[in-house]
């Protein structure tokens, strides 16, 4: 067997700074503290505010699309529902603003009111010998205008012939749309034509 020689450590010697010579000195940041200096803080500041000046009016013209969506969706849902209901009972259904489900006759110009489907004429607005089948949620922000005085109503057929119209949804920051309804009773949203809100 081959005797076991000891190992010897070599050791360096130590300089003023405290660092044993040979070895390579730690970085310069592991010797301070880490953070950020008052320019560059303020500096970060800066960027963060321009970026926030810039997205908050987009955010808001975003927000303003989505809500005048969404009133369009609303009137488009409450129409489709009427025609069915009118084409599927083979009778003639109205659909109009009103106060709540208890009301005794129709808004006609706050389309922004919860909008009752109904089950029957509604001549001249009066509910009163007219059953509500549905009322829909009221709006959530735009005011929503409709071009006639009276409610939208289908035939049995479906047709809404002498009871169609515009609606017109205007929404903050100037976004709108217009819903059609023809004669057919069928509905359209047209991309070009925009209502001045």
């Amino acid at each position: 067997m081959r005797p076991v020689t000891p190992r010897h450590t070599v050791r360096h010697p130590v300089d003023a700074s405290g660092h044993q010579a040979g070895r390579s000195a730690p970085p310069w940041s592991a010797l301070h503290q880490h953070g950020l200096t008052l320019i560059e803080l303020i500096v970060a500041i800066a960027v963060l505010l321009i970026l926030f000046t810039a997205a908050i009016p987009r955010y808001q013209q975003f927000t303003a699309r989505n809500e005048v969506a969404a009133e369009v969706m609303r009137i488009k849902t409450a129409l489709a529902l009427a025609r069915n209901t009118a084409v599927t009972r083979r009778q003639v259904i109205a659909l109009c603003p009103v106060t709540g489900p208890e009301a005794t006759h129709c808004e006609k110009h706050d389309w922004t009111l919860p909008i009752a489907i109904l089950d029957g004429h509604a001549t001249a607005g009066n509910l009163a010998d007219v059953e509500v089948l549905r009322v829909l949620e009221p709006s959530r922000g735009p005011t929503i205008t409709f071009n006639r005085d009276y409610p939208v109503r289908y035939q049995a057929t479906g047709w809404s012939r002498g009871h169609n119209g515009t609606f017109t949804v205007c929404g903050r920051h100037g976004d709108g749309r217009k819903i059609i309804v023809n004669n057919m009773g069928r509905v359209r949203v047209p991309e070009d034509d925009r209502p001045e809100c």
